[in-house]
Formats: structure tokens, C-alpha cells, sequence
């Protein structure tokens, strides 16, 4: 028998029909249900169930305790904190089935979502973007926006290294991290070459 590009630990369970990326380990307890797709380099944590149709992109990081519910999907670097919650669908009944009218959900490249957040189906979480911890998202977050509270409010801007970034008169922070210069106009801040 061939050995996997990848570690589980012997209590996860992986499904038939899952693909998942060279040197992805998948720690105690998971669950990944047929369908899903993870890149490389991906670390699942204990207790994670990731449903069909979820799609990780390479080097994203889910912390214990987090379903990865059907209709989300991550970009590359994305990083998900203990605990935190994702939904599909805005108007759950239990009496009433909803399997396809599943709601999507996109994080993009290098977006963090704190620990115990709740992320509420249907909206994009921009590259870059800092959820903090316990915050419950109802509408889609900018780029590089730190939000917090409940519901999310935005309170700032974050920089790729995760730091709050301080704008002078000129439009132009400085990341204290990597010294990499961004520039806010007209509420959309990019990271200058």
C-alpha cells in the first residue's frame, strides 16, 4: 500500500473522494467528508470537520473545534482560529430542507478569522482581512479591514504581518513588522511594490 502525501492521525476520518495536498496534516478527530479539497501544506486541527464541496487553499491553517461547513471556500494562507463558526444557510429550519439553497462564503488570500467568530453565510472576506476574536460578521469585509464586535464594525486596517497600520496625512503607512508601505484611497488600501 502506497503511503500518502500527507499525515492523519489514526482517529481522523477521511472519506473516500477527499483530495488533499502533499504535507497536509490532518491532527486527532477530524472529519473530512467526500468532496472537500485541500491544498498542500494545510493543518487541520483536532475536532475540525470540513464538508463536502469546501475547497482550502494551500498553507491554510484550521485551528480545534472549527466546521468548515459546504459553500465556503479559502484562498491560500487563509488562517481560521479555535473555534470559529461558519454557516450556509441565513434562514435554517429544522422541518424545512435547504440543501441547495446553500449560501457562499469566500475568504481570500491570507485572511484571518479570530477565535469564536461566527462568519454568517454569504459574504466575502477580503485578502488580507483581520476578524477579531468573537466578532460576528453580517456583511462582507474590504481588504485588509479589521472589524470587531458584534455585529462587526470595521476599526481600522491591517497589514499583511497582521499589524494595525497607522496613515499619515499622505494616505501612507508603514508595516512596523515588514516594512512594507501601503496606500488608503478612497477607502481601499494596497500594498505599494
Amino acid at each position: 500500500m502506497e503511503t500518502p502525501p500527507y499525515f492523519a492521525h489514526p482517529t481522523a476520518v477521511i472519506d473516500d473522494g477527499c483530495e488533499i495536498g502533499e504535507g497536509t496534516k490532518i491532527w486527532h478527530f477530524a472529519h473530512l467528508m467526500t468532496g472537500c479539497h485541500l491544498g498542500r501544506h494545510c493543518n487541520i486541527g483536532q475536532n475540525v470537520v470540513i464538508s463536502p464541496g469546501v475547497t482550502l487553499g494551500n498553507n491554510v491553517k484550521v485551528q480545534n473545534n472549527v466546521s468548515i461547513y459546504t459553500g465556503v471556500t479559502c484562498d491560500d494562507d487563509v488562517f481560521l482560529g479555535p473555534s470559529c463558526v461558519f454557516t450556509n444557510v441565513s434562514n435554517p429550519r429544522s422541518a424545512v430542507a435547504r440543501r441547495h439553497q446553500y449560501e457562499r462564503t469566500h475568504l481570500g488570500q491570507g485572511a484571518t478569522i479570530g477565535a469564536n467568530a461566527t462568519i454568517v453565510c454569504g459574504h466575502q472576506i477580503g485578502r488580507f482581512a483581520f476578524v477579531g476574536a468573537g466578532a460576528v460578521v453580517t456583511r462582507s469585509v474590504p481588504a485588509y479591514a479589521l472589524v470587531v464586535g458584534n455585529p462587526a464594525r470595521q476599526t481600522g486596517w491591517m497589514s499583511e504581518y497582521g499589524h494595525k497600520l497607522k496613515f499619515d496625512t499622505s494616505g501612507q503607512a508603514v508595516c512596523p513588522e515588514s516594512g512594507q508601505v501601503y496606500l488608503l484611497e478612497n477607502q481601499i488600501v494596497t500594498r505599494l511594490p
